[in-house]
């Protein structure tokens, strides 16, 4: 395991597999995550070989002690599924070999750690992709924009997570369906429209982009909570409509018309 200082007074604190799900446990999570190795990148191949192998045995640790604590008469959770983490830095074929390990292991979800949100992300999910089990929930960390996740429904990913809805709002960067805007701009200090005229949020239906920016430059804290109340109405919606884009068999068609689309700073 690991030792860390704590941020109270300094002292040192062990976790190891079993701490980590003991924790999770505590919590009463519906998943639990894996106790894993998060790789620097980039990092020498040698090292980054070690830690995979690391990772997995912590893995396997933590299946067993999943078990016995889902087994307990006590437990918060005793569904609490564990979820492994696939890790390998940006070396592909150490990516396939630890997704070929942690397959066997046959756990009811799979993620794949440990990635920057550049071109190379693609890649390694193209990779890893084809050896990760086809009725396992596929999850990619950290991420991210929604053309990340556009990108990433296309590589066969199901899940995904990401500060950067709650994160950007509270910096006045918000999310629309042609882009995303900075409500700080001068544009926009007597622009009377919705955030975006194609969002039926609480925010758009009642507030206009002059109303918030007035809000964040005098620092008002209403300002963060609608703009982040926006934001997230905005990334459930995106995961909506990838939904009914994929069982109306037209995602294609919705990757070619957004996945651009929602990238660019307007």
């Amino acid at each position: 395991g690991v030792y860390f200082a704590s941020h109270i007074d300094g002292h040192k604190i062990f976790m190891g597999p079993e701490e980590s799900m003991q924790i999770q446990s505590n919590l009463g999570s519906d998943i639990c995550m894996a106790f894993d190795e998060c790789i620097e990148n980039p990092a020498p191949y040698d090292y980054v070989a070690r830690s995979v192998d690391r990772t997995y045995r912590w893995l396997v640790r933590c299946k067993a002690e999943n078990a016995r604590l889902n087994a307990l008469p006590d437990t918060v959770n005793p569904q609490q599924m564990l979820w492994g983490i696939n890790q390998g830095g940006t070396y592909a074929d150490l990516r396939i070999r630890h997704m070929q390990q942690i397959a066997e292991l046959d756990l009811p979800g799979y993620a794949i750690g440990g990635l920057a949100v550049t071109q190379t992300m693609y890649d390694i999910i193209d990779a890893v992709e084809p050896y990760m089990p086809k009725d396992k929930t596929r999850y990619l960390m950290g991420v991210g924009t929604p053309s990340n996740i556009i990108e990433g429904v296309a590589r066969g990913v199901d899940f995904f997570d990401c500060v950067m809805p709650a994160r950007n709002a509270r910096h006045a960067k918000l999310f629309t369906w042609e882009g995303a805007i900075n409500l700080k701009n001068a544009k926009y200090e007597r622009d009377m429209q919705p955030i975006d005229p194609a969002c039926d949020c609480p925010v758009c239906r009642r507030y206009s982009r002059a109303y918030l920016r007035h809000l964040f430059k005098a620092e008002e804290m209403l300002a963060m909570r609608l703009s982040v109340m926006h934001n997230l109405y905005f990334y459930n919606k995106l995961m909506e409509r990838i939904r009914q884009a994929l069982d109306e068999g037209r995602f294609e068609e919705f990757r070619r018309t957004y996945s651009e689309r929602l990238d660019r700073r307007i």
